[in-house]
């Protein structure tokens, strides 16, 4: 989905600046991701339920009231998608953005697992329909990175520098909305229409409004949260809470509104958070404690490949030496050593095995295909017994 290779988007464009691929400039479609036929399909025979739709019409959201209603008898929750009044909504010119599409259709689910494997961080995906010339949303700017694919129909964008450079989470454009405006109004960076095919990168804070030109236009974006040092950052403050004496009140009586009051007790605490820091430094457990808490956050995020319960289930019964196994993708695990056990620490539950275990389980965590009688340390018996367990806890996958 970019029109260069890897190793130069990363250095060139990854968090700096805009990057617009043709569609003649890249490998492949996007038809098999989404479709017309598709978004009819998931209007209508899917449902899909709020929040994973939302509708919007020159900046202003509809109200979900408007365009949801209940399944009736055997599905009576009241918010379910109405077909009819998204009908109706559209054709008065409403976008509709399908949300969270990495969570309900299969080929976003596939695509989206991929390239958090290849991008490194969490990442979501949400469709926006756009009738003929019309426009879903203000000028703004978001608080992740962006690649627009589009879809069918074209669509103009505009975009305008950052008004502040690589927000976070909770800093949203609303916060900014009258720099927003004027930067808006600024001559744009980039004005181009996208066709079927073409793809744009933009970088979080960069400021972009499209529009729909001509028919009805489909175009997916494709959230990415990416982490930053800032991450790295407030996982150290969080070492800091170790310290006992930061923990200490300050003086009863003290006048917090006093800022010469104050200022004995900040400077105390610099000079207290300068001697943590070092000690930080020095000390390679308190650096992996970070590390690990980075990864917590990131596992929290995202979503290992989906598992297919029957299937797993009828390949467990005949699981035998010659069976194939895989290790699930996205499936993050810690593997600690003690105690005679083997220690697989997963989203939110450890599987303890026999010690002679560990180099099978190192052997399968490297991601490759085994044949489950060539599970390493492991006579056929307790390869089979293993291999059963961690199919049945979701760490392995059947490899056909």
């Amino acid at each position: 989905m970019i029109s260069v290779d890897g190793r130069n988007f990363a250095d060139e464009y990854w968090g700096k600046k805009p990057l617009l691929s043709r569609a003649s400039d890249l490998t492949a479609s996007f038809d098999d991701l989404m479709s017309p036929s598709a978004v009819d399909e998931l209007i209508s025979r899917r449902g899909v339920r709020i929040p994973f739709a939302r509708m919007a019409k020159d900046g202003s959201l509809l109200d979900q009231s408007q365009f949801t209603s209940s399944g009736g008898f055997g599905a009576e929750m009241p918010d379910q998608l109405d077909s009819a009044a998204i009908l109706s909504a559209f054709a008065g010119g409403h976008t509709l953005v399908l949300q969270g599409l990495h969570r309900l259709w299969p080929p976003l689910i596939d695509f989206v697992r991929d390239l958090v494997d290849d991008i490194g961080h969490p990442s979501q995906v949400n469709a926006y329909i756009t009738p003929a010339s019309s426009r879903g949303f203000d000028p703004h700017y978001d608080v992740h990175d962006v690649f627009v694919l589009q879809i069918s129909g074209e669509k103009r964008w505009i975009l305008h520098p950052p008004v502040y450079t690589h927000p976070l989470a909770d800093q949203p454009w609303s916060d900014r909305r009258s720099a927003v405006e004027q930067q808006a109004r600024e001559v744009p960076t980039v004005d181009t229409v996208l066709a079927p095919g073409d793809a744009l990168y933009l970088p979080r804070g960069w400021i972009h409004s499209a529009e729909a030109l001509g028919d009805t236009t489909i175009h997916l974006t494709i959230g990415v949260a990416s982490f930053n040092e800032f991450d790295v950052a407030t996982q150290l403050i969080g070492l800091l809470a170790d310290d006992a004496g930061l923990r200490e009140p300050l003086p009863a009586g003290i006048d917090l509104t006093d800022s010469d009051a104050l200022a004995p007790h900040i400077d105390r605490v610099l000079d207290s958070i300068g001697s943590i820091l070092a000690d930080i430094q020095g000390d390679p457990e308190l650096r992996r404690r970070i590390a690990r808490g980075l990864a917590t956050r990131f596992v929290a995020a995202t979503r290992p490949e989906p598992v297919q319960p029957l299937k797993t289930v009828a390949f467990m019964t005949s699981l035998d030496a010659d069976s194939s196994v895989v290790w699930r993708r996205g499936s993050t695990a810690s593997i600690d050593v003690d105690g005679g056990k083997v220690h697989l620490g997963l989203r939110g539950t450890t599987i303890s095995l026999p010690a002679e275990c560990s180099a099978a389980v190192i052997q399968l965590r490297a991601g490759k295909v085994c044949r489950v009688g060539d599970l390493a340390g492991l006579d056929t018996e307790s390869a089979i017994v293993v291999t059963r367990r961690l199919l049945r806890e979701g760490v392995l996958v059947p490899a056909v």
